[in-house]
């Protein structure tokens, strides 16, 4: 059984993750580009993929307790000796060590090296420089910021942290009496495991020179394959990227075995 690489945090919302993203850059964060601006619950663990369904329970469990938390981040503060950071402290620590609480378990509870503190990385192994320079520069730097959701990310290809769920904080809606209750959460990210109902999407691109002359997107379901969008760039036209693109597409779709192809209305006659 394979398994996937997680971690649990509180993605800084816009517009503070651009703000703090800035400071990251200013700080020569090497992880910028890779991971968000972010408050670390849960470090990285390996989860077996058979087990992800009860890491999104536990999400789903620990935000249906808690409320929107708004927390002063800063001003900014070191982990040495023990760790070269520059980082934003959390203010009133007590919400975030409740929450953190109750995502820190099985199947996402893992040893750890250090104590849980909340904070905002800006920079990990920062030169003692400009660690210093940070401290005299954002001595009086603080902002308050909401969190409403809290975040399952998987790392990917190039140690990419990506988010690939989230739970809103706040209890789930249940309907139905009598017989099993039908529970409905909101979230932004589509649930992994219901995005395994769902149709498979399939997007081809078409480049001339490795500049984007079009490309066409659909989706999989079934034994069909829909074409929803076919867009080419205005210099492209000449070229019959639109032919090709909608031939590429069928010729996909056919070979992962969807034999009917639909379209939507305005893709166009080619193909």
């Amino acid at each position: 059984m394979g398994r996937v690489r997680l971690g649990v945090a509180l993605l800084v919302p816009p517009p503070f993750d651009a703000e703090i993203d800035g400071l990251r850059r200013a700080l020569g964060d090497g992880t910028l580009g890779r991971m968000p601006a972010h408050l670390t619950l849960v470090p990285p663990v390996n989860v077996r993929e058979d087990r992800l369904g009860e890491a999104l329970a536990v999400l789903r469990r620990a935000a249906a307790t808690t409320r929107p938390l708004t927390v002063t981040l800063g001003p900014p503060a070191t982990f040495l000796p023990d760790s070269p950071t520059v980082h934003l402290p959390v203010g009133d620590e007590a919400p975030v060590r409740a929450l953190r609480d109750g995502v820190f378990v099985d199947p996402l509870a893992r040893p750890l090296t250090w104590p849980f503190v909340p904070h905002v990385t800006l920079a990990d192994e920062a030169s003692s420089d400009r660690i210093d320079a940070a401290g005299v520069a954002m001595a009086d730097y603080r902002v308050d910021v909401t969190f409403g959701r809290v975040h399952l990310l998987l790392e990917g290809p190039g140690r990419i942290w990506a988010p690939i769920a989230d739970a809103t904080f706040a209890p789930p809606a249940t309907v139905g009496r009598g017989g099993l209750p039908l529970e409905l959460t909101v979230s932004e990210e589509v649930d992994p495991l219901a995005a395994r109902l769902g149709p498979e999407r399939l997007v081809v691109t078409a480049r001339v020179d490795g500049a984007v002359a079009g490309y066409v997107e659909g989706s999989c379901h079934g034994r069909a394959a829909h074409l929803a969008s076919l867009v080419v760039t205005d210099d492209a036209g000449h070229l019959d990227v639109g032919r090709h693109l909608v031939a590429a597409f069928r010729y996909e779709a056919a070979k992962r075995g969807f034999d009917h192809f639909t379209r939507a209305p305005g893709t166009g006659d080619v193909g």
